[in-house]
């Protein structure tokens, strides 16, 4: 795998060096299709509007977001990317592993600049890191990979856990990888892990429902979008069955999680801004390194943990990046 300095390096010259000035384009508006399963990933939308802005693109005069939110439904995904190619965006920007994967089936030249989750060459997206070939290119923010990490942060703020409680789609490439790392870290931890495989909204509400007092000590994501998307679900869970959660985004705390380890969606839309505007102006997706994130943020909500009974260790508060008054 190469490394992020690797990247930056190599993007310098291309992706930061050549910014698209409103006056250029005056006599072009772009049109960016944008696929995602809604929930936290609007922030990726917020991101990215911040860095074409940044870059000289106004939205409005220069390019135009055509957003498809499939609402947590991947089987929406194919035909709203199918839809886009057919209207002929200049590009797709799609938000997760699954609705790349989706985007990349049912699209035949587009242009595709993702958010990935999990390794893109591992699931099939790219050939390398340093030359993806083929018509994608964009970022890749190691969620699937932090799966062990937030068990493991998990067991430190909470000793005496046993039980977690884990919902994921058992036909997603990227949580069967999760689920992998879930339950070998399990082992080493001694937890148990409550795996609960759903394949819908519906389902996952109903799962969330039958969830009985003293079946699980907290909850956990496993690296699925159709889950992740459902953060208002799991928090109004949290809060009437008293369940620790551990998600992914710092957005989570500030709204009642107990903690978030992972990456600022904000953050991942501007760094995927910089690849639109580059191919947007004519780059091929094929040359183009993978970005890897490597900033991550710790997050710990002590008011939370208060409501809960629960007391932090200052070990593990020392350690946060964000606490949570």
């Amino acid at each position: 795998m190469i490394s992020r300095r690797t990247f930056v390096a190599s993007l310098t010259g291309g992706l930061l060096a050549a910014p698209l000035t409103a006056e250029a384009q005056q006599a072009r508006v772009y049109r960016i299709g944008v696929v995602l399963q809604g929930g936290p990933y609007f922030a990726d939308i917020d991101g990215v509007r911040d860095g074409l802005k940044e870059l000289g693109l106004v939205e409005g005069k220069h390019f135009v977001l055509d957003l498809h939110d499939t609402k947590s439904d991947l089987s929406l995904v194919e035909s709203a990317a199918r839809t886009l190619e057919e209207q002929k965006v200049d590009l797709i920007y799609s938000i997760t592993t699954s609705v790349t994967l989706a985007a990349k089936r049912a699209t035949k030249s587009v242009p595709i600049v993702f958010y990935t989750g999990t390794d893109p060459v591992a699931v099939g997206l790219v050939e390398s890191f340093r030359k993806p070939g083929g018509r994608l290119t964009g970022v890749y923010g190691r969620f699937t990979e932090l799966t062990a990490k937030r068990l493991e942060l998990l067991k430190d703020m909470m000793p005496r856990l046993r039980r977690v409680v884990i919902f994921y789609s058992p036909d997603n490439p990227a949580a069967q990888i999760s689920m992998r790392i879930a339950r070998d870290a399990a082992g080493r931890l001694q937890v148990k892990l409550v795996e609960r495989p759903v394949d819908s909204v519906e389902a996952l509400r109903a799962g969330l429902r039958a969830l009985r007092p003293g079946e699980a000590d907290a909850f956990i994501y496993a690296s699925d979008a159709m889950i992740v998307s459902q953060e208002e679900l799991f928090l109004d869970t949290s809060r009437t069955k008293k369940l620790p959660t551990m998600l992914s985004y710092q957005g989570n705390v500030s709204k009642g999680a107990l903690a978030s380890y992972g990456e600022n969606r904000f953050t991942l839309g501007r760094l995927a801004a910089q690849y639109i505007q580059r191919v947007l102006l004519g780059a091929n997706p094929a040359d183009l390194p993978i970005e890897q994130i490597d900033k991550l943020h710790f997050v710990v909500n002590l008011k939370t943990a208060k409501a809960l009974g629960l007391t932090i260790p200052p070990s593990v508060l020392a350690r946060a990046d964000e606490v949570v008054q």
